[in-house]
């Protein structure tokens, strides 16, 4: 039976086991749509990712990206995670930018120091929510839809809807009904208040996923979160993001805009190295 390497890291947090988890199987190009699926439901994360060859001439490798239940042609913690993984794996890796290739196209990955930090893809869709949904998404939070300071579509490979709450109190209070938001990715996001919430963070995201679950820290809504909330001056060009605080996590999700380019990173951790049959 084939013998893989395998990793588990720990994506957008300093601290092993306060980020998002990730499985990186390495080598992956003889398995099979049906082998990668079953495998990603097995692990049960959030995503479970496979490092395979190229095909494309300026990407130094491609992923491709599960979760239990589907292939996801984007996803943001999966592509640092693999970057770090591919990095450990590379004989020869490059001093600048790094170029994955998945469902989504060719993403740039930067290192800064030991962070990782991957080049926002475009938003494939944008634009305001429209009435009906914003109310079904206030009844799923349990709160009035005029508590809801505005709503925007934020999708850039996953369906992400970002809505913007009065505050970081807001946001962490919040206690989701997933029966009523079943089938929408929605991702809150509110301001940090230094004087009550300290100053380590601007602001504080929740990521509800289409499967009825929260997830930990979130690259893809943070990017999408990011064009959105700087293009329409709510934040700066530089800040952070505080992500998982209520699952007892401490994500944190670097963003800087240079140029034309918005950049989300975060620090990754191996927590399990080893091998793998399949």
């Amino acid at each position: 039976m084939p013998i893989f390497s395998f990793q588990q890291v720990d994506v957008f947090s300093s601290q092993p086991m306060r980020g998002n988890p990730l499985a990186v199987v390495v080598g992956a190009d003889e398995l099979d749509d049906a082998q990668m699926q079953a495998f990603a439901n097995w692990t049960n994360l959030s995503e479970t990712t496979f490092l395979l060859k190229p095909t494309m001439a300026e990407a130094h490798y491609r992923v491709r990206i599960f979760t239990p239940t589907q292939e996801l042609p984007f996803a943001g913690h999966p592509t640092l995670g693999s970057a770090h993984v591919w990095l450990s794996q590379a004989a020869n890796a490059p001093e600048g930018e790094i170029v994955q290739e998945c469902g989504a196209g060719l993403v740039r990955i930067r290192r800064d120091g030991k962070r990782l930090a991957f080049a926002a893809p475009p938003l494939t869709r944008s634009g305001s929510v429209e009435p009906a949904l914003i109310d079904r998404i206030a009844k799923g939070l349990g709160i009035s839809a005029a508590t809801i300071e505005d709503a925007n579509w934020v999708e850039n490979g996953p369906d992400w809807i970002g809505v913007r709450l009065p505050s970081r109190s807001d946001v962490l209070a919040i206690k989701p009904d997933f029966s009523v938001l079943a089938g929408m990715r929605v991702g809150l996001v509110g301001r940090f208040d230094p004087s009550i919430d300290g100053e380590d963070a601007q602001f504080e995201v929740r990521a509800f996923s289409n499967r009825g679950t929260e997830d930990p820290v979130t690259g893809s809504l943070n990017a999408g979160l990011a064009q959105w909330l700087i293009g329409s001056g709510i934040a700066p060009e530089s800040y952070v993001a505080a992500q998982g605080t209520v699952l007892g996590r401490a994500g944190r999700v670097h963003v800087d805009k240079v140029g034309d380019d918005i950049w989300i990173g975060g620090d990754v951790a191996t927590c399990i190295s080893g091998t793998l049959v399949l």
